[in-house]
């Protein structure tokens, strides 16, 4: 493209980027890849087993339960405008792969972020392209990569929590990383008074500290925005660091948390990590969740087919 897809950051944002909770600004939003007739289209043309689709279902203290759906065989259009008079998220995952466009801006974004932060350049980068009604919203969890969240349409309020015992408890990312839990992790009110909070505009960007606990609401507004994972060499070793201490931990050894540990200490438990992995030690309890509708039907039953993402522990 020929336009900056990335607004200049100014000295707090480059100081802080991938430290603290850091908002800029881009021009996403104005390529046109994102307007009702794209979207459609790529609704439309995105491979089904790509797709996730999810209904989110919360009690009064917060703590969320999900219904997941299938794409079905209707059209794009139809698609869309089931997602704007519901309460639907949908994520169609590796959009770079397919949507082409998208993928070349997603790649040119990162490169101009990486001239505005010293030292940045993910080894891999993997977009998610979300679509999600004005009341959906997206419980509290943690990511094992990195995160950049590219805000395209409509308003969504985002609150991110320091990567702290408190508020993510190294077990829980072991597990994690071992494939016996969910991203998805408990969460009290309370713990809103440690959060930093952005209210995200159409052109506005998010990025926040490895495994750095989050949460979403959307605010009245039909939204879409683009969520780029991304791996660094530090963010790797980090997760094999855990990846390790999991498995040391089910066996009884003595672990310390894997951000405590100094860089080199953390890379041999990375190297470990390659070993464990092959000899397939542990299975996966991460499984595909019961289907409860088919998207553009009626909304499905409360009860059926309702999953709670924290039973998985």
């Amino acid at each position: 493209m020929n336009q900056n897809l990335i607004h200049p950051f100014d000295d707090a944002a480059r100081r802080d980027f991938n430290r603290k909770p850091v908002a800029f600004t881009h021009s996403l939003a104005e390529t046109g890849l994102f307007s009702d007739e794209a979207l459609a289209e790529q609704l439309d043309r995105h491979p089904a087993d790509l797709f996730d689709i999810n209904v989110f279902h919360y009690d009064d203290d917060g703590r969320a339960r999900l219904q997941t759906g299938t794409k079905g065989r209707r059209p794009g259009d139809e698609l869309l405008e089931a997602v704007k008079q519901g309460r639907v998220w949908i994520q169609m995952r590796r959009i770079q792969d397919h949507y082409p466009r998208l993928g070349e801006a997603i790649h040119q974004a990162f490169a101009e972020v990486g001239r505005e932060v010293d030292g940045f350049r993910p080894i891999n980068v993997t977009g998610q392209l979300i679509l999600s009604a004005p009341a959906a919203s997206v419980p509290y969890h943690a990511d094992p990569p990195g995160v950049l969240l590219f805000h395209l349409r409509g308003e969504k309020r985002i609150w991110i929590y320091p990567p702290d015992e408190t508020h993510l408890p190294c077990q829980a990312m072991e597990q994690m990383m071992l494939e016996q839990q969910t991203e998805d992790l408990p969460y009290r009110r309370e713990m809103d008074a440690a959060a930093t909070v952005f209210d995200l505009k159409p052109g506005m960007a998010a990025v926040w500290p490895l495994h750095a606990p989050h949460r979403i609401e959307n605010q009245g507004s039909f939204n879409v925005s683009l969520s780029c994972d991304f791996l660094t060499w530090g963010a790797r070793i980090t997760n094999g660091a855990h990846y390790a201490n999991g498995l040391i931990r089910r066996a009884g050894g003595p672990v310390r948390s894997a951000e405590a540990l100094p860089m080199p200490a953390r890379t041999a438990l990375w190297a470990t990590s390659l070993g464990l992995r092959r000899l397939n030690l542990i299975q996966s309890r991460v499984r595909d969740y019961e289907r409860a509708f088919e998207l553009g039907d009626a909304t499905p039953a409360p009860d059926r087919g309702l999953i709670d993402p924290l039973a998985a522990r």
